[in-house]
């Protein structure tokens, strides 16, 4: 009952007190006119028998109605059957007749009345009153389903204009406005304050990612340029290699600041929608392409359209190193195009962060990367998400049970994040030979 809808709770509940009321009612009916009956017809023949046995010891046949019969056991031609031989003193029913039976100076006298016809007329009674019974809890039920449907309606308005509110632009006048002060009013009022208290929450963590991330772009500026500075300068070869792994950290974290400022800033977009970048400080890409040199995709502009092949060929080349050295396959594949375009810094954090979390829970077999017409999937032969976990695991600050490193369990989170925002899906599966999948609908 309690998955039921409410307004089919209340409909159940009025036809419930309408058949227990109208059951009491009819039962009560029942009881009382039985023990009436047996109380006037008690009486009736009661007093019958007493003028029945003074015509009989004044010599007078006895004046019966055609209903009647009379025995007595002093009186041979009124002989009393075996059958009422043993019939109690006073008023008996039985089937077919009533029976009243009085002892009187050592005899025994018994009236008898037929009860067919008054049968009859309670049989009728009892059929009129159980089809009363009945059209009542019917009648109930429509009643009842009428007053739920007016008694909702305010509660379904108020949940349809809950469902329609933005969390983030509340509305210019409160809910609570439009209703009176009973019940739904104080829910509305409860929603209002909610609804004030997430609009805060979310302004709050909308300044902070973008302050924070604000803040980070001016020593990111000093981190490429010292690194361009460095790339121009002669090096010896190991230096050479660190001046380059500290260039590919710093544009991969400019693009996570990126994307969290356009995180920040815009209302969720739909399907291949480019919401307008940040204005942003020159990086090392911009000078690469003034030089005519092609630079790398992941180091595109962050708010620019990337097609997915192109974002797949830069993380590959990003984490192919890494997922060798530790000894592990690494495949992509590419079984049909896609043609669209989509948010560099979205899909680049998408992909990154899928294959870094591939590579760190993989420690043997290896890492595919397929790209479909409409998404891709990153699949390895890890270690595996258990059953039990796979619905909280693109929680923020969730970690499995077999979790590794330092991480915070922010990473799933953020793709989950993006996936949101972008009209994108992406789902968990588990493949035949174990490991996982996370599989992107674009």
């Amino acid at each position: 009952m309690k998955r039921q809808p409410f307004a089919r709770r209340i409909a159940v509940a009025f036809t419930l007190m309408t058949a227990i009321i109208g059951g009491v009612f009819s039962l009560s009916f029942v009881y009382v006119a039985h023990y009436v009956e047996r109380y006037l017809v008690s009486n009736s023949l009661d007093k019958t028998l007493d003028r029945v046995l003074d015509d009989v010891q004044q010599g007078r046949p006895p004046r019966l109605d055609y209903d009647m019969v009379f025995f007595a056991s002093d009186h041979p031609g009124y002989a009393i059957p075996e059958n009422l031989a043993a019939a109690r003193v006073g008023f008996n029913e039985f089937r077919d007749y009533w029976a009243y039976v009085r002892e009187k100076d050592g005899q025994r006298y018994i009236l008898l009345e037929d009860q067919y016809e008054f049968e009859s007329h309670e049989r009728v009674m009892l059929g009129v009153l159980a089809a009363a019974l009945l059209l009542s809890i019917v009648g109930a039920w429509a009643l009842g389903g009428l007053m739920a449907r007016k008694v909702m309606v305010p509660v379904s308005r108020l949940a349809e204009a809950v469902r329609d509110l933005d969390p983030s632009h509340p509305p210019d006048a409160p809910l609570a406005r439009d209703y009176a002060d009973d019940e739904v009013g104080r829910l509305a009022a409860a929603f209002d304050d909610a609804l004030r208290g997430l609009n805060r929450a979310m302004e709050r963590e909308r300044l902070f990612t973008s302050d924070v991330s604000h803040e980070l772009r001016t020593p990111l500026m000093i981190v490429a340029t010292s690194c361009e500075l460095l790339e121009s300068a002669e090096l010896p070869p190991h230096a050479r290699e660190r001046v380059d792994r500290i260039a590919r950290a710093a544009r991969e974290m400019r693009n996570l600041v990126e994307t969290f400022l356009m995180l920040a800033r815009a209302a969720p977009q739909g399907q291949g929608s480019l919401p307008e970048p940040p204005a942003r400080a020159s990086s090392v890409a911009d000078d690469l392409e003034r030089d005519g040199k092609r630079p790398d995709a992941s180091a595109a502009d962050p708010g620019a359209g990337v097609d997915l092949a192109t974002a797949a060929s830069a993380q590959s080349r990003r984490w192919a190193e890494s997922i060798r050295a530790k000894g592990l396959d690494f495949e992509v594949v590419e079984k049909e195009k896609d043609g669209a375009r989509y948010n560099a810094a979205f899909l680049n954090t998408v992909l990154g962060n899928l294959l870094r979390n591939a590579l760190h829970y993989t420690d043997h077999g290896g890492i595919r990367l397929v790209l479909d017409a409409d998404g891709f999937c990153v699949e390895d032969s890890g270690i595996g998400i258990a059953e039990a976990e796979r619905d909280r695991v693109f929680q923020a600050f969730v970690r499995g049970s077999d979790a590794r490193g330092e991480g915070l369990g922010l990473g799933l989170s953020l793709v989950k994040r993006i996936c949101e925002h972008e009209g994108w899906r992406i789902a968990l599966e588990t493949p035949a030979g174990g490991g996982s999948r996370f599989r992107v609908k674009l």
